[in-house]
């Protein structure tokens, strides 16, 4: 990976996309009448995240494996309920609507043609791939996403913080450290320690029976961090309910694993590539046949202008 000392942004691409195919009417049709929604708003996204962010670097980082087989070994109920087909041989075919599937190729070959550097590494989450950028980074990082699983990465010191959407990304819940805190009595180191207290079962987390949101923060608060917490669990004197002792010393073989599934990884065998914000197109030609085959139009223009500026 080459050094990046401007401001970076990284994007959880398939996050973005998602939240564009379900904003953005299906009826927003390519010329053959096929659904080019999702790939129509990413594009309307990244120009106004360029717009109004102005990073030096850019990066789309993507799910090469969407659920890693490493994760499912240490809990395999991690994300089992997306999973729409099993595959011996690489990775599970994740449950995504009929009309979004097609349009995913689309994404990638625009964003390549366009120059945007896209990332996406065999084994790994792109959750994993920003953990590594971040890791990595010597400048200020802005994560783009709406699963809120970054939130461990958000370190004031580093300036690295979460733009969370809202609606859309017009309207960004700028996360730092005072938010967290705010809002779930963590800092970024914590906020991984909390997720897999409580659990999510939209990643098919089990969490510890009991331990909730606020249960878990008042846990952290008290004693730092989840081996402060099993710590006292050992301790007598330690102040435990007796309810949350057993339920904690029960749940020691899911808290032995959970940390290496919830934490992202900081490690990924990055390639070497360019993440300059492009200013001006990689492949002008193939753009203006992918503008045309699929109809995007102003999306495409307003990103590009963005970019030139």
């Amino acid at each position: 990976m080459r050094s990046v000392t401007g401001r970076l942004m990284l994007l959880d691409t398939a996050s973005l996309y998602f939240r564009a195919y379900f904003g953005v009417p299906e009826s927003v049709r390519a010329p053959d009448g096929t659904p080019v929604n999702a790939v129509r708003g990413l594009l309307d996204f990244i120009d106004r995240l360029v717009r109004d962010h102005r990073p030096d670097h850019l990066v789309a980082c993507m799910d090469a494996d969407w659920r890693p087989q490493w994760r499912v070994d240490l809990i395999p109920s991690y994300k089992a309920h997306r999973v729409a087909e099993e595959h011996e041989t690489g990775p599970d075919e994740e449950e995504v609507p009929d009309t979004l599937s097609p349009q995913v190729p689309v994404i990638e070959e625009v964003l390549d043609a366009v120059g945007i550097a896209r990332v996406g590494v065999a084994g790994y989450e792109a959750d994993d791939v920003i953990g590594t950028f971040t890791a990595r980074a010597r400048g200020p990082v802005d994560i783009v996403t709406g699963d809120r699983d970054l939130y461990q990465l958000v370190d004031d010191a580093r300036g690295v913080r979460v733009l969370y959407p809202v609606k859309g990304v017009g309207t960004l819940q700028i996360t730092d450290e005072a938010a967290l805190r705010g809002k779930y009595g963590v800092d970024g180191r914590g906020y991984a320690d909390l997720a897999l207290l409580r659990g999510d079962p939209s990643d098919g987390l089990p969490g510890v029976p009991g331990i909730g949101e606020k249960t878990a923060a008042k846990l952290l608060a008290e004693f730092g961090d989840l081996a402060g917490i099993l710590a006292a669990v050992d301790d007598r004197k330690a102040k435990l309910t007796p309810s949350q002792r057993t339920r904690l010393d029960e749940a020691r073989p899911y808290l032995a694993v959970a940390p290496k599934v919830v934490r992202v990884a900081d490690d990924v065998p990055l390639p070497d590539v360019g993440t300059e914000v492009p200013r001006a197109p990689r492949d002008p030609e193939g753009l203006r046949t992918l503008a045309d085959r699929w109809g995007l139009g102003g999306s495409l223009e307003r990103l590009l202008t963005t970019l030139t500026r």
